[in-house]
């Protein structure tokens, strides 16, 4: 008996469903973004060091991480879109509040309630649009995910053309809320029915991936479950470094200026945005398993050529390939946890979103304390360390399916 899923024409509710989905993943990408390249004048204004500043970012994580399980009881309560819409709203009203903090303490705080409503609204929306790749019969995730990275550009230009014109944080940051809140209000219009179910995992049964088989204590469900963790964060920790540290380090390091230096999380999340986009045929083709072994390798070259690299030129390129080949982790981690028997929904795909916030946490500081005693350069070598994790447990995923 054949498990292909049929390939009919999408209904209209489930096309304004899609759009609706990646109006909220484009929503989510550009908040935070327009904050990004304005971290150096914030690092500048209150006299930071490497390590302090490290410490001082980490709030939005620890936010994310505190308030993130409750994420799966919300979302079976108000549905997985009424949640993201919400959190959409609470994130922008946060970031408003940075761009006005006149205080170190009031900075960390707005930076952790800002955390805390994102890392909600994450899995609000990649639980909604999951649901709607359900009704698809085939991959649609990735793409998701690519307009999420094209909100990230969106909103690291922005940023970065409000630093380089001198607009107030403030001002900036209230502009950018307001637009990007009313975007997320008229998406939800077209959402789909809290408590609707429009049909099975894209791959029913079981989670034993296709292809070679996997040993057996990689698919027991604790181990199952840590592998698709480090897989995530393998991802996470590229965008950490491109949003955390990639304008300091060009401006501290190769002295760019405020313009060029945005371009380097420009340059990631573009290139981001390339890899998601193909991610979903690519994905078809190879399977989940290869496509993720191949990112980690690009990540591993992309992340020693801004190590190594001589020149912001180099350092650009560098973190242009490390983000491509982040591209479909995350979204290949979360797609495997939201369909994983034995849990109720939105169970497994909370715990992985929460747990891969984790190396937001751990990075920043991380980096910051190698930055001060041995150089940026050196704070950034250890970004590859989880890709080569990811070299080895990429099996848990899906094979090719032929």
């Amino acid at each position: 008996m054949s498990t292909t899923p049929s390939r009919q024409a999408p209904s209209r509710l489930l096309r304004n469903a899609r759009v609706a989905t990646g109006a909220l993943f484009f929503t989510n990408g550009a908040l935070f973004a327009n904050l990004l390249p304005r971290y150096p004048a914030i690092k500048s204004g209150l006299d930071l060091t490497n390590t302090e500043f490290g410490l001082v970012v980490i709030a939005f994580p620890v936010g994310a991480i505190i308030s993130g399980l409750a994420a799966a009881a919300a979302i079976r309560r108000f549905g997985p879109a009424n949640v993201a819409v919400l959190g959409t709203v609470l994130t922008a009203a946060g970031l408003v509040a940075v761009g006005w903090s006149p205080a170190l303490w009031m900075l960390v705080a707005a930076l952790f309630v800002a955390g805390s409503a994102d890392s909600i609204t994450d899995v609000g929306q990649n639980s909604h649009g999951i649901a709607v790749q359900r009704g698809y019969g085939r991959s649609i995730i990735n793409s998701f995910h690519a307009v999420w990275s094209a909100g990230a550009v969106t909103g690291g230009l922005m940023g970065t053309a409000a630093a380089a014109n001198d607009v107030p944080l403030g001002v900036h940051l209230t502009v950018s809320g307001v637009v990007w809140v009313l975007v997320a209000l008229v998406a939800r219009r077209f959402t789909l029915p809290a408590g609707m179910s429009v049909g099975p995992p894209l791959v029913e049964g079981h989670h034993a991936p296709a292809g070679r088989p996997v040993a057996a204590w990689l698919r027991r469900p604790p181990v199952f479950l840590a592998a698709l963790v480090l897989i995530a964060m393998s991802g996470t920790m590229v965008e950490d470094a491109g949003s955390t540290w990639s304008a300091v380090f060009l401006t501290q390091e190769l002295d760019a200026g405020p313009a060029l230096a945005g371009l380097a999380f420009v340059a990631m999340v573009g290139a981001q945005f390339v890899g998601r986009v193909l991610g979903d045929p690519m994905t078809d083709r190879l399977g989940q398993r290869a496509v993720a072994r191949l990112g980690a390798a690009l990540i591993v070259v992309g992340m020693g050529l801004v190590v190594l690299g001589p020149s912001a030129v180099a350092v650009i390129a560098g973190f242009a390939l490390a983000g491509f080949g982040s591209a479909t982790l995350v979204p290949a981690a979360m797609n495997a946890a939201d369909d994983m028997p034995g849990m109720r929904a939105g169970t497994a795909l909370t715990i992985v979103s929460w747990l891969m916030r984790v190396a937001f946490v751990v990075s920043p500081p991380l980096v910051g304390a190698l930055g001060d005693a041995f150089g940026l350069r050196a704070g950034l070598a250890v970004v590859p360390v989880l890709a080569v994790g990811t070299l080895l447990l990429a099996g848990v995923l899906r094979g090719r399916v032929r």
